[in-house]
C-alpha cells in the first residue's frame, strides 16, 4: 500500500511539531523549508490537521502551529485513515467502481482485505511520541538553528 503524499506530509508536520520544545511554535515556512516541500501543499495539510484536532493555530503577530494534543495521544493508526481518501486498493473495494467479473468468485479481495487490516493494526500500536522519540536528533536534523 502507498500513502498518498498529503498523509506522508501530515505525518510529517505531525513529526517536525512534536520535535519541538513543549508549547514552541512553528510555522508552516520553518516547516515547509526543513522538509523541501511546498509552502501551498503545507497549508491546506495544516489547514485540515486543525479541524481534525491534531494541532493548534495560533494567529496574530507572533502567532503560529503546535500540536493540540501530547504526542502519546495522537495515534497514527488513526492519522492515517483520518488522512487517505480511500483504501480502496484493488477495483473490487470500490462497489461503484467495481467492473471485475470475477468479484463474486475472487479470493483476492479477502487476502488483500486482511493485508490491509493487519497493516493498520500495525499503525494503530504507535503514537506521534514513537515517531519521535528522539526529539533532539529529530531538531538536529529539521531546524537550522536547534538551539534557538
Amino acid at each position: 500500500m502507498k500513502l498518498t503524499l498529503y498523509t506522508d506530509y501530515s505525518l510529517r508536520v505531525l513529526i517536525f511539531l512534536a520535535s519541538k520544545r513543549e508549547d514552541e511554535l512553528s510555522n508552516i515556512k520553518e516547516i515547509a523549508e526543513a522538509y523541501q516541500i511546498s509552502k501551498n501543499h503545507l497549508m491546506k495539510v495544516t489547514h485540515e490537521l486543525g479541524k481534525l484536532g491534531l494541532i493548534k493555530t495560533i494567529r496574530g503577530r507572533n502567532g503560529g502551529i503546535r500540536l493540540a494534543l501530547p504526542p502519546e495521544e495522537i495515534n497514527i493508526g488513526k492519522v492515517v485513515r483520518q488522512t487517505e481518501d480511500d483504501f480502496h486498493l484493488v477495483e473490487c473495494f470500490n462497489p461503484e467502481a467495481n467492473r471485475c467479473t470475477i468479484t463474486s468468485v475472487c479470493g483476492l479481495k479477502h487476502v488483500l482485505f486482511q493485508a490491509l487490516q493487519a497493516y493498520l493494526s500495525v499503525l494503530d500500536r504507535y503514537t506521534l511520541k514513537d515517531l519521535a522519540a528522539n526529539p533532539e536528533a529529530l531538531r538536529s536534523l529539521l531546524l537550522k538553528n536547534p538551539e534557538d
